[in-house]
């Protein structure tokens, strides 16, 4: 796993989460899909952790706390600590294997199972959680915000 496989991602998916943010209002950082499932301020801050779990590991460094609170906080934390990463760092990344756990689940990946098949994935997952209560609060947000690649004209849609 070298750096160019985690950090330009996790820092990619930081940036559309801050851009995404700019839309969000109170009450839509205050909801959830649905009762039992982690709301909006939370699944934004629990991106910021995923683009840590996707870095640090892979360099042996331990990864730094995030602050509580404003999500923002907690995004632009997490970028700045991937700033201060370097190639170098990830010297002997494919080397390593990572003991972690998956909700209650205690696993044990190489390197580059733990990136590709746990943290980026889940570093996604909870940025389109995001996304979608926000979408689902009337957040007047699209494809493009999200990637920041897509284009559509105004008022398109694949279903009217």
């Amino acid at each position: 796993m070298t750096y160019d496989q985690s950090v330009p991602v996790a820092l990619q998916a930081l940036d559309r989460a801050l851009a995404l943010l700019d839309h969000a209002t109170p009450a839509m950082l205050s909801t959830q899909l649905r009762a039992g499932i982690l709301d909006c301020a939370a699944q934004f801050h629990t991106v910021a952790g995923f683009a840590l779990r996707a870095s640090f590991p892979l360099t042996g460094k331990t990864s730094p706390n995030l602050p509580e609170g404003d999500p923002r906080h907690a995004l632009e934390a997490a970028r700045d600590a991937l700033l201060s990463l370097t190639e170098a760092d990830f010297t002997d990344a494919q080397t390593k294997s990572i003991a972690h756990r998956a909700g209650f689940a205690d696993l044990d990946q190489s390197a580059q199972e733990y990136l590709q098949h746990f943290a980026l994935p889940n570093l996604w997952f909870h940025l389109c959680m995001a996304f979608a209560i926000m979408r689902q609060q009337g957040a007047d947000i699209g494809k493009a915000d999200f990637d920041r690649l897509h284009a559509y004209p105004p008022g398109f849609s694949w279903v009217d």
